[in-house]
């Protein structure tokens, strides 16, 4: 992987997310990053708002922000719409349903080319349900295999609604092989992963670690990496 990961706990666009969102930009290493706002999560409610809201959102912050408007399976294999994300820096998902976003891209040349673009350097974002699809599992009512860009990991967002003690317990006999480690993000707050396998804390929250039974939680500013 040559580029970066950025798992949010959720209520992205909103203050109190700056800090974590201008280190994701910075990361690019681009004066003016190009990113698409993907709204697909958000298709059951109002895609429109949601994607413009980030446009928004990340311009004022300094990035070239445009949407991409993926609804369903079918747009997620347009290869009209899904060519915009050559040459995008950032590819951001909003919150919304897990699991629509992820039988929507699951297979699709729309993630074969984020992956494509991970691969160049690019960073793949996502916020509550889009942080979810991003791991190897994700847990929505039940466990699923979600969509491998964030090899290993699965996300929990909203973590500051969570008892720690109770989702340590919860996981050390539900956990699916192949885990690594589940993050539990707080809203407005991330874990920006960076190429070497370094996770970097930004946000007003903070980001628990689950891993064998233990439970370890980062404020804004820690970075660890997962053995």
């Amino acid at each position: 992987m040559s580029g970066y990961v950025a798992l949010v706990g959720g209520d992205e666009f909103r203050p109190g997310c700056e800090d974590f969102d201008r280190a994701m930009l910075e990361a690019t290493g681009v004066a003016r990053p190009k990113l698409l706002v993907l709204p697909t999560a958000a298709a059951h409610e109002n895609p429109s708002r949601a994607a413009s809201n980030g446009v928004g959102y990340f311009s004022e912050l300094g990035a070239d922000a445009s949407p991409l408007m993926v609804v369903d399976g079918a747009s997620a294999n347009d290869e009209g719409i899904t060519s915009e994300v050559e040459g995008a820096h950032v590819i951001y998902m909003t919150g919304g349903n897990p699991a629509h976003l992820l039988d929507s891209l699951s297979g699709s040349p729309l993630l074969a080319r984020m992956t494509d673009a991970l691969e160049r350097g690019a960073v793949i974002a996502g916020s509550s349900a889009g942080a979810m699809v991003m791991g190897s599992w994700m847990r929505f009512r039940q466990w699923r295999e979600a969509l491998g860009i964030a090899e290993g990991i699965a996300t929990l967002p909203h973590h500051e609604r969570a008892d720690s003690p109770t989702v340590a317990r919860e996981l050390a006999s539900t956990t699916p092989d192949g885990l690594s480690a589940v993050f539990g993000v707080c809203g407005r707050t991330g874990s920006l992963g960076s190429p070497d396998g370094r996770w970097t804390v930004y946000g007003p929250g903070d980001v628990t670690v689950y891993q064998q039974g233990q439970s370890r939680s980062y404020a804004s500013g820690e970075s660890f990496e997962i053995q």
